[in-house]
């Protein structure tokens, strides 16, 4: 699982998903399975299946709408049995959240593409208001957490809270790396 499954898993368990992570699907008779199933999850309560493929590439359009069709079509096939016991809701809301997408393109193999930079807008705008003091997000999401911490970093000047200071990459080598009592980490 890359950091950014992990982030997505996060999320939607923060907001009542059961989730699973880099699900094997599609058992072969000789062994291996057909594919991966990147983040699905499913709120009982709201009865909402989702299936999310992650992606840092850099590939053409193209190859990214033949890999992710593949990717979506297993997905509403093996999903089932990712969840087998549980009465589940119908088809699986699919999503792509890709890093490097061209804005025009708003779908990807079938399913809805979010950027990575909309779902840090979505996790920032839904942390708003909470608080790591009186509202932590729980321990067990530890970058879901640390997002929270920096949502409530920002609502005041970031020159007023700055501890830290940025060392001169080419005057301050040496000195950088050697903190001592009461020096700065960075």
């Amino acid at each position: 699982m890359n950091h950014l499954e992990q982030l997505v898993a996060e999320w939607l368990q923060y907001r009542g998903y059961y989730v699973r992570v880099s699900v094997q699907v599609g058992p072969r008779p000789r062994g291996g399975f057909e594919g991966e199933l990147d983040v699905v999850g499913i709120n009982l309560a709201a009865r909402h299946l989702i299936h999310i493929e992650c992606s840092l590439d850099a590939l053409s359009d193209a190859k990214r709408q033949e890999r992710f069709a593949l990717k979506f079509e297993r997905g509403r096939r093996f999903i089932g049995d990712v969840f087998r016991g549980l009465s589940l809701p119908g088809e699986p809301e699919q999503i792509a959240v890709l890093q490097f997408a061209s804005g025009a393109v708003r779908e990807i193999g079938g399913a809805r593409l979010v950027t990575v930079r909309e779902l840090i807008h979505e996790i920032y705008d839904g942390l708003q208001g909470t608080s790591p003091y009186a509202r932590a997000v729980p321990s067990n999401l530890p970058l879901l957490r640390t997002l929270q911490l920096a949502v409530d970093a920002t609502k005041g000047s970031l020159t007023e809270h700055r501890v830290l200071r940025q060392p001169n990459p080419l005057s301050d080598h040496d000195e950088a790396h050697s903190a001592g009592p009461g020096r700065p980490l960075a």
